[in-house]
């Protein structure tokens, strides 16, 4: 046998080639981090026992160049539950602006003689998700005002600014009842200041004596819902055991189960079918309140261009909204806002135009949508997926936009207990500054956005952690990631 000799740099060509064959896929560095971060980072995605069977994304940048710092599976698809809201959030604000608000109009349409309106009223919402029962007591005023007292027509609600498709399409029939899962409608009420835009909260109490039924009281008591009491009171020594839920299709709420003598108030938020004709019973009911009587039906339908306007309202501008939005995780503002995207930049208020929009502004806000499946705005889909490193890119880019401001306030933040400042952050990580947008869907968890680092630097992250057998576990390693860049990176 033939022995062919090989010179020193034969050796060294086919020492580079077998090193670069066997070199790792994952994780891979642009830049040489420090070791610590290399072998504390490497053990805990290998030892963590809730990782196994699962599923980790990472990118983390320099949030001066946005140069990759470190990625793990970084340019992998994977569903990225709430840090959807980033992407919503952004095309929103470089769309609609920082001052762009919702309206909410009355109008009429027929002859007014003295105090009688011979015609129909109109409540026209434009998808204000901020929309409170006070606002309808105010309008209700503002018509008062005119002498108005009794409607010989007809009271319609019309919802026609946005389609009539009221679930985005991989919305989950078990999440539709509640508040994370509302109906999407063009006109819509929300029970408090928090904006659970479409939804009701039901507050059950002990009542008076055991066994006797627990005590419920509506946010706002309408003849819309309709409670079915099966709770039960029992003695002091027992424990909560409470059920509420909305049977699908209707709104029959159904309260089940025991609740303590002595116990505290427990609160559910229920998402109400068909918002709409909430928002029409509620707006009947104020003008009632106001000695005005409505003497032909309470229905939906669209007002003709030629109605009278009486009375409007408008909403906090997008800048204000997005506090709430972002820092409770609110799915209904998310969605409202891709249907205002869809009918503001294609005159349709759908999701299909919606998704078109925010996929359009994606390069200029420095992501390829390419590498992205979006179904919806709010990230409740288990069929989007993002990679980490499309996330971490957005969020490097948007720091050159006028509204960065904005959407940097609207994020949720470690260090403060107040919930619309910390949001839901204000409970993790409370030794390290932090602002990043949580995510948790079944089996995922997700979480990006900017950390400062001991050196006082600013790295960006973006951390996905699919099929995961424990959620809350997962937030933990969440954790665990981000206290490893700030002391190592």
């Amino acid at each position: 046998m033939k022995f062919i000799q090989k010179s020193p740099i034969h050796i060294l060509m086919l020492s580079f080639m077998v090193a670069v064959f066997f070199l790792p896929s994952h994780p891979s560095y642009a830049k040489e981090p420090n070791h610590s971060f290399q072998a504390e980072i490497k053990q805990l995605l290998r030892e963590e026992p809730i990782l196994k069977g699962g599923l980790a994304g990472i990118s983390i940048r320099s949030g001066s160049t946005g140069e990759i710092l470190y990625e793990y599976n970084g340019d992998v698809r994977m569903r990225p539950a709430s840090n959807m809201k980033l992407f919503t959030s952004a095309a929103a604000l470089s769309v609609l602006g920082e001052k762009h608000r919702f309206e909410t109009e009355v109008r009429h349409k027929g002859k007014i003689k003295g105090n009688i309106l011979k015609g129909n009223l109109y409540i026209k919402g434009y998808g204000d998700p901020t929309l409170l029962r006070e606002d309808l007591t105010q309008m209700a005023k503002e018509i008062a005002k005119t002498g108005i007292t009794t409607i010989k027509g007809d009271l319609i609600a019309d919802d026609s600014w946005f389609d009539d498709v009221r679930l985005s399409k991989d919305l989950v029939w078990s999440d539709e009842y509640a508040y994370y899962g509302p109906q999407i409608s063009a006109l819509t009420v929300s029970p408090n200041k928090e904006y659970d835009t479409g939804t009701v909260i039901v507050e059950v109490s002990p009542g008076l004596k055991v066994g006797a039924s627990a005590q419920i009281k509506l946010s706002h008591k309408s003849n819309y819902l309709n409670i079915i009491n099966q709770s039960i009171t029992i003695a002091p020594d027992g424990k909560t055991d409470l059920s509420v839920e909305r049977k699908h299709g209707t709104n029959t709420i159904y309260v089940k189960g025991f609740v303590p003598i002595g116990a505290k108030i427990e609160k559910e938020w229920i998402s109400v079918w068909e918002p709409t004709k909430y928002v029409l019973d509620l707006f009947k009911q104020e003008l009632a309140k106001q000695g005005i009587s409505v003497k032909g039906n309470a229905k939906i339908g669209e007002t003709p261009k030629d109605a009278e306007i009486i009375t409007s309202h408008l909403s906090i501008p997008l800048s204000e909204l997005l506090i709430p939005f972002m820092k409770l995780s609110n799915n209904g503002h998310a969605e409202i806002l891709v249907k205002e995207l869809g009918k503001i930049r294609k005159g349709e208020g759908s999701w299909e135009k919606g998704l078109e929009v925010l996929i359009e502004q994606m390069p200029r806000l420095g992501v390829n949508p390419t590498t992205m499946v979006i179904r919806d705005g709010s990230g409740i889909s288990h069929v989007n997926s993002i990679p980490a490193n499309e996330i971490s890119g957005l969020l490097f880019q948007v720091q050159k936009e006028k509204w960065f401001p904005s959407f940097l306030k609207a994020l949720p933040r470690t260090g403060n207990k107040d919930k619309m400042t910390g949001g839901t952050l204000r409970n993790r990580m409370e030794t390290l500054n932090v602002k990043a947008k949580t995510g948790t869907i079944a089996t995922v968890t997700s979480l990006s956005g900017y950390v400062e680092t001991k050196k006082g630097e600013t790295l960006i992250f973006s951390i996905l952690l699919n099929n995961l057998l424990d959620e809350e576990k997962g937030k933990e390693i969440e954790d665990e990631i981000v206290e490893l860049i700030a002391n190592h990176l």
